[in-house]
């Protein structure tokens, strides 16, 4: 007898599956969609409601055949594609390609795949939510209107092969108003005056927070002849404790993972860029093998806005909390979290482990070292969102110096008396600068501490970071901008497209960002719109729940848009950058353009006089890699432009195919072979300095030199990523701050 069939996505997932159906099912997996919009052409009838034209691709025809047969003979077809809109119209396609509209079909979802959540939706299957589809279908078709019909002015007004999108040109917008920002920051200087004091052998320290009662704001303190004159009234002065603040302090765990904290506190804990966190959080919910288990489901579905934690899940956290450390950590009543997101869909889950029992321990030989790093992460967060809170004795002192003002020193401390969900995890910050509050001795007002010194010290205010991958999505997720499948394609697209690149795990956008950017911000105030776009992801939620209409939704974008796009191709003029420089064969000023590999100079009476030449920065790197020889062929290797940068190609070519890759130098011998020169390098952990003349010598830095050497200990000096230039010798403590670069100082 024919078994039914079921279909899910992926053949891990399929893998997975199986195991728990003791083979009663026939589980195949569809490989992803199995149709979509085609890549060469719009494939969307405007002029017909936007019907969409849905082909099946060649890597997929194959497969659409073979589930075709399958489903032929079997009794019913069961679909359990993932339970969100992506997954939905999965599931919709696979009932037209493979043409099951006749047969018995079920629809079944489950947040985790476990035994038991499968044996459930079996129980339970439901009919297909069109509304979903409807959603998902709207976002396709949008994103396709906008692309196809935006991307084409792109390449008229400034160069071919660009592309815009609705959410991606919000994303870099983000990205090159916060550079604007920073490239309009006036830093402002300001001073802090810090006291050590000393109470029975006991050090702590105190900043200046008030003048004659007065607070002191952060930049109260201006200039270093203000604080050179607080400092001479301190001289020599009795110090006298005058009121010590003592009181118990609680905090809660943060909520337990969603799509967007996932991805950010991955970033900031683990480095993973979202691509990297939802891959390997897709490989712990498909199912990876453990042990004698086979093939097992480890967290549950990694899409999901919402914070909610079944019974189910509670109920295990608690018994592992016991289990693990005790039942002093186990909450009398569970903590329920709400969300703060809109539209969140709390008939969702948050991202757990499918068994809180399954400690990260217990399964680290059976994962990669990222799976495990993920998965050890999100066992944290579920396991902390159910202890108790952390308590601490937090303390306040303010010390008195009586000149001819008063100045009060405060001094803060914190102590824990039960450390709670601490002891697990505790939840990552953007914040690059923290106050850090050490331990107090016992005080008591009247204490008359010793003042040990009193330092006066430069600061210069800072501009707003760049974006990271971190705080990148909360702006998204703030702004209401995209939802939790979006996030992580939306960052890989603007980098891919070269509008923004990632320096030390930071976003700064390219030239090509501020262009576009620019030309967007001005001619489609709407596309890149925070409020707009935000308005338009709510209309799509609106669509799911079964609110709106999909197709009147597209209709009231797509006709203004329209019609401004065919206003702007006429009174745009192209982007041109003319030079105060005349071609040296035609007369004409000559332009700086936009070809395949990047920029060059030519003339601007193009195509009639065909001059062109390499921009400076490029002839630069010719004219210092001339003369070097081909090692394979003798013939001389020349200076080429690829879409991954510059690189030495032999003149010889395609008879002779080998490359090289150019270094940069910084114009310091190698101290130890003294031959060759110490050049830029790059690792996946980033930029670090070695000799030419390896693997023949083997010296390395992992900071530029400066080509000058340390005073004690005759080694090279580098630039460290703080500002400041320091001994390459680990054991020598030189360092000094290059004060040109981060005006930064301490004064004795």
């Amino acid at each position: 007898m024919a078994k039914s069939l079921v279909i899910v996505e992926s053949p891990t997932k399929a893998k997975t599956i199986s195991r728990f159906l003791d083979g009663e099912y026939k589980v195949e997996a569809s490989f992803g969609h199995i149709r979509d919009l085609p890549t060469s052409k719009m494939g969307i009838d405007i002029e017909h409601d936007f019907e969409p034209t849905y082909v099946i691709p060649p890597k997929s025809k194959k497969r659409v055949g073979e589930l075709k047969k399958l489903a032929k003979d079997a009794p019913e077809i069961i679909l359990a594609t993932d339970e969100d809109r992506e997954g939905e119209a999965i599931a919709w396609h696979l009932i037209t390609a493979l043409g099951l509209k006749e047969k018995n079909i079920k629809r079944i979802a489950f947040h985790e795949i476990t035994k038991t959540a499968i044996a459930e939706a079996l129980e339970t299957p439901r009919k297909l939510d069109i509304h979903l589809v409807d959603a998902q279908q709207a976002r396709r078709v949008l994103d396709r209107l906008v692309g196809y019909e935006l991307s084409p002015f792109l390449w008229k007004k400034v160069k071919r092969g660009l592309s815009a999108g609705r959410v991606q040109s919000v994303a870099v917008r983000l990205i090159v108003e916060r550079e604007q920002e920073i490239q309009k920051f006036t830093p402002q200087e300001y001073w802090s005056i810090v006291a050590t004091f000393d109470k029975n052998s006991n050090k702590f320290t105190g900043k200046l927070a008030k003048i004659d009662g007065k607070a002191l704001d952060k930049l109260g303190i201006k200039n270093e002849i203000t604080a050179k004159k607080i400092l001479a009234d301190l001289q020599n002065r009795p110090a006298e404790v005058i009121e010590v603040v003592k009181k118990e302090v609680r905090r809660n765990p943060a909520a337990p993972f969603t799509t967007s904290t996932l991805q950010q506190e991955a970033a900031r804990k683990l480095g993973f860029s979202a691509k990297q966190t939802m891959m390997y959080a897709q490989q712990l919910y498909e199912g990876v093998e453990v042990g004698e288990e086979g093939s097992t489901g480890l967290i549950t579905y990694m899409r999901t806005d919402s914070v909610n934690l079944s019974e189910f899940a509670i109920k295990s956290t608690n018994q592992a909390i016991a289990a693990k450390f005790g039942q002093n950590y186990v909450l009398p009543q569970p903590r329920r979290y709400a969300s703060k997101q809109k539209n969140a869909q709390e008939a969702h889950e948050a991202i757990r482990p499918t068994d809180l029992m399954r400690d990260p321990e217990s399964i680290k030989g059976y994962l990669d070292r990222n799976q495990y790093r993920l998965y050890d992460l999100v066992w944290k967060r579920s396991i902390a969102t159910q202890m108790p809170e952390a308590v601490f004795d937090a303390t306040a002192v303010d010390t008195q110096i009586a000149g001819d003002k008063m100045y009060i020193f405060r001094s803060t401390g914190q102590v824990i008396k039960f450390d709670g969900f601490m002891k697990v995890y505790l939840e990552g910050t953007d914040e690059e600068e923290q106050e850090e509050e050490g331990l107090l001795p016992e005080l008591q007002k009247g204490d008359k501490p010793k003042v040990v010194k009193i330092i006066p010290n430069q600061h210069f205010t800072q501009p707003p970071p760049r974006y990271t991958d971190a705080s990148l999505i909360k702006a998204l997720e703030e702004l209401g901008i995209g939802r939790p499948s979006t996030y992580a394609p939306t960052i890989s697209t603007i980098q891919e497209r070269d509008y923004v690149q990632k320096i030390d795990k930071k976003f700064s956008p390219t030239e090509m960002g501020f262009i576009v950017n620019d030309i967007l911000v001005e001619h489609f105030p709407k596309v890149v719109d925070y409020q707009f776009t935000a308005g338009m992801e709510e209309q799509l939620d609106d669509i799911a729940e079964g609110k709106k209409e999909w197709i009147p939704v597209i209709r009231e974008f797509y006709t203004p848009f329209h019609e401004n796009l065919k206003e702007k191709e006429k009174d745009v003029e192209k982007h041109i950058e003319l030079l105060d420089e005349k071609c040296p064969d035609s007369g004409h000023p000559l332009q700086i353009k936009f070809g395949r590999f990047g920029k060059f100079i030519c003339c601007s009476n193009y195509p009639e006089c065909k001059y062109k030449r390499p921009m400076p920065e490029e002839q630069k790197l010719i004219d210092e890699n001339s003369g070097v020889i081909c090692d394979l062929c003798g013939r001389p290797m020349v200076v080429k432009f690829g879409r991954f940068g510059s690189f030495l190609g032999c003149s010889g070519y395609p008879e002779c195919k080998n490359i090289k890759k150019i270094q940069k130098g910084t114009g310091v011998t190698c101290p130890k072979c003294g031959e060759g020169e110490l050049v830029e390098r790059r690792s996946k952990r980033g930029i670090f300095y070695s000799c030419s003349k390896y693997p023949k010598c083997k010296f390395a830095l992992n900071g530029k030199p400066t080509g000058e050497k340390c005073p004690k200990t005759d080694d090279l000096l580098i630039e460290t990523k703080n500002g400041t230039i320091k001994c390459s010798n680990k054991d020598c403590d030189y360092e000094k701050e290059i004060k040109e670069e981060v005006p930064e100082k301490t004064t004795p």
